[in-house]
């Protein structure tokens, strides 16, 4: 048991760094073939970020572990919200734009309900993949032509955000370079999901508990990971604006990148059945979570600590759920 804890905590560093080059070398790379910063920031290194999730899904829906799919998606969607962003705002309250609240928010908020209805004949099939992938290109030339047009009109925040992004992630001149960071980005992370599912299957079979229970605690906890990381490290720093704003943003790539082009490889039953196996309950809290920063943000646009210590007894108390019920 104690080795394949140790083995899939090896996965997830594996994971986290891989996906750390991966972004590293091909943000680089995109800058020295003269792609603009907005569109780096909003394909390259959105996707890049979300490769932990994306590639442990595709690799457990490949195996046939289509809980530890599904349960990764919604398990990760959760943590960022009600644990990710309440320890941030315990650190320090949250101020975010109103674009969040009035576009962001309600964006993934959306895409859950979306979700929720493919699921009910429980199946996401390639055609509800292909919808779901459809969406993130939309999502992403959405932002691309808002960032735009607040750049023409003089309200040129995003941009600002993306470039101060990209230069917190670095640059590589040396072409080279970059090919190698990408090449072990992707060999970090391809090798770092099929440890973590493999292990977490062990650890499946020696506690005796369901594939939907390690995908929503344990698969969904380690690839939320990097967010947590970098969250809480920006709420320390007192830079919020890198904190909710990725949240929102890695969520609604959760669902679309990830389940989409997940289901689009290999269709994605649910075991059981999704009312019978009690996953919609999951859907529910996944919905909850991405109601309530728009709640508490509607009037001040701030997560405060007492909204951060919500979050985060949700969070528990969902955890309590699971193990209580496994």
């Amino acid at each position: 048991m104690l080795l394949y804890l140790f083995l899939c905590l090896i996965g997830f560093v594996f994971l986290y760094y891989g996906a750390e080059w991966l972004v590293k070398g091909s943000s680089s790379l995109a800058r020295s073939l003269g792609i603009t910063p907005i569109v780096i920031g909003l394909t390259v290194v959105a996707f890049g970020t979300s490769a932990p999730e994306l590639v442990v899904s595709l690799v457990s829906s490949i195996k046939g572990k289509s809980m530890i799919a599904v349960g990764n998606v919604v398990g990760s969607n959760i943590c960022n919200i009600a644990l990710v962003l309440g320890l941030a705002a315990i650190f320090q309250p949250i101020t975010s734009h109103r674009s969040v609240v009035k576009r962001d928010i309600p964006i993934m908020l959306g895409i859950s309900v979306y979700l929720f209805f493919l699921s009910l004949n429980s199946t996401l099939g390639r055609i509800e993949g292909a919808t779901l992938f459809i969406g993130i290109i939309l999502y992403t030339y959405f932002n691309y032509s808002t960032a735009m047009k607040e750049s023409r009109e003089g309200k040129n925040e995003e941009i600002q955000e993306i470039q101060s992004e990209l230069e917190e992630i670095g640059y590589i001149p040396s072409r080279q370079k970059q090919i190698v960071f990408v090449v072990i980005g992707i060999i970090g992370v391809v090798v770092g999901a099929e440890v973590v599912v493999e292990s977490a299957v062990k650890i499946m079979t020696i506690i005796g508990v369901d594939e939907k229970f390690i995908g929503l605690t344990i698969v969904a906890f380690g690839t939320s990971l990097p967010e947590l990381a970098t969250s809480v490290v920006a709420a320390i720093r007192k830079e919020m604006d890198i904190s909710i704003g990725n949240l929102v943003g890695s969520n609604v790539f959760n669902i679309m990148s990830v389940l989409g082009a997940a289901s689009l490889v290999r269709p994605i039953p649910i075991p059981g059945g999704f009312v019978e196996s009690g996953l919609w309950i999951d859907y529910l809290v996944m919905m909850t979570t991405s109601f309530l920063p728009w709640l508490m943000m509607r009037r001040t646009l701030t997560v405060t600590r007492k909204d951060g210590f919500i979050l985060l007894f949700c969070y528990l108390g969902y955890l309590t759920y699971l193990i209580i019920k496994a």
